[in-house]
């Protein structure tokens, strides 16, 4: 079970469910080189990758091959694991969707909040004893423009309309009922979406679609003094152009808790930006989601160990 910053996960129903279908070996530091986690999972039928954080590229699954049956990620983004050579490999990659869309979405509106009134900012000036009052954002009236209607963009929709937003949507593969049943509507496209919305949201996956898909044109489309708001994927956005579209002002601020890299390089341009509000993709790490995450990877590991069909599978 390799991961940088793992939640306590021994002594849990789950983990004790794994723990008896199988020897466990759990690894509480982050693998210091792809030769180090090839060493980690020599002999492991089956690994666990706890919410994706470690990169399994074709090298470090062609080094397992003959052992390494099934790669259990306790998360929903596979971008992190080669699928191709998975499926080459015959090894079989399962995922934990949905486990924390809850938690996600109400990040999302945290975030939003956070920059539309300015909390972060204004505590500081309070706490330095400056007491000047600003104009802030009100989500009432406001359209929220969804870029990715799956549960979490879906669920975002349903908490912007509860504080009085008009929703909008732009989505790879849009799916109309769904609109009708969350109260939202789909627009023909993406630029369409970053005209007409105060807050853009992104939940997209990434993927060769999607990756750069926000960059200096489509910051230029959205609205003078619009929000952004990104739990996604940090390589879905070109994060010099955001910081730039930030520094112009012509987006009033950003929440992000995703990144290109993360840790956040010391050298983003991010760090410097102003009116950002930033967390540590941390948005699913409520008790909640994280129990629900660990008990379908458990049921993904022990239906595989007793030979039945994981519950998701990837490839």
């Amino acid at each position: 079970m390799p991961d940088d910053s793992p939640p306590v996960i021994s002594g849990t129903p789950a983990f004790e469910r794994m723990r008896a279908a199988a020897e466990v070996i759990v690894h509480t530091s982050p693998p210091a080189s792809e030769d180090d986690l090839v060493r980690r999972i020599a002999g492991a039928h089956t690994v666990v990758n706890i919410r994706g954080y470690c990169k399994f590229p074709a090298r470090v699954l062609e080094a397992a091959r003959g052992t390494l049956r099934h790669l259990a990620i306790w998360g929903t983004g596979t971008d992190n694991v080669d699928l191709a050579a998975a499926r080459r490999l015959g090894i079989v990659v399962s995922n934990t969707p949905n486990t924390a869309t809850d938690a996600i979405a109400e990040h999302c509106l945290a975030l939003l909040l956070a920059v539309a009134r300015q909390l972060v900012d204004l505590d500081a000036q309070v706490k330095r004893a400056n007491w000047d009052r600003v104009p802030l954002f009100q989500c009432l009236g406001k359209t929220l423009g969804i870029i990715g209607t799956g549960a979490i963009g879906t669920r975002f929709a349903e908490l912007g309309r509860a504080v009085g937003m008009r929703v909008l949507a732009w989505t790879l593969h849009p799916d109309p009922d769904k609109a009708g049943r969350a109260g939202f509507a789909y627009v023909p496209t993406l630029d369409a979406l970053l005209e007409q919305s105060d807050v853009v949201s992104l939940h997209l996956r990434s993927s060769s679609d999607t990756r750069g898909l926000l960059g200096a044109r489509q910051f230029a489309r959205m609205r003078p003094g619009s929000i952004f708001i990104n739990t996604a994927r940090g390589d879905l956005v070109d994060e010099a152009a955001l910081a730039g579209a930030l520094r112009s002002g012509r987006l009033l601020g950003a929440g992000l808790d995703v990144f290109a890299s993360e840790p956040v390089s010391p050298g983003s341009p991010l760090l410097e930006a102003p009116h950002v509000v930033l967390t540590p993709h941390t948005a699913g790490t409520t008790p909640e989601a994280l129990a629900n995450g660990l008990n379908l990877c458990a049921e993904n590991v022990t239906r595989y160990l007793a030979g039945g069909e994981v519950v998701h599978r990837v490839v």
